[in-house]
């Protein structure tokens, strides 16, 4: 088969405080290769970190502490790279990579992350 290669998802995904969403999902069988998870803290007046959670949720499963791959502070207004040694690997239509946000440490629970996932999807 052929690969696509770069952004595996069309726009900047944002994923606020307390919420979990489903970035990629295999659809047709076309294997998904994740080499790069880009996250950014928005840096919110108030908020001075968060936690960015990253799940390999495969098909019929929910997210879950069993299916957490990566939990990751971020600090006010930084960004953090996860690039595996390996690409991720999602092979069945509906295996999904989802990302969590919570907040660290706030006076307030508006924190808001952004990210990009980068890497290759077969056509």
């Amino acid at each position: 088969m052929a690969l696509s290669r770069g952004r595996l998802v069309n726009n900047v995904t944002n994923v606020s405080a307390g919420s979990t969403v489903g970035i990629v999902t295999v659809s047709g069988d076309n294997n998904i290769y994740v080499k790069s998870i880009l996250i950014h803290n928005l840096g919110l007046t108030t908020t001075s970190s968060v936690r960015a959670h990253v799940y390999y949720v495969p098909n019929g499963s929910s997210v879950s502490t069993n299916n957490q791959i990566f939990n990751v502070s971020i600090a006010q207004s930084e960004s953090v790279l996860l690039e595996p040694s390996y690409p991720i690997v999602l092979t069945t239509t509906g295996d999904t990579i989802s990302i969590g946000c919570t907040v660290e440490s706030s006076t307030t629970n508006n924190a808001q992350i952004n990210v990009i996932i980068n890497g290759d999807k077969e056509v």
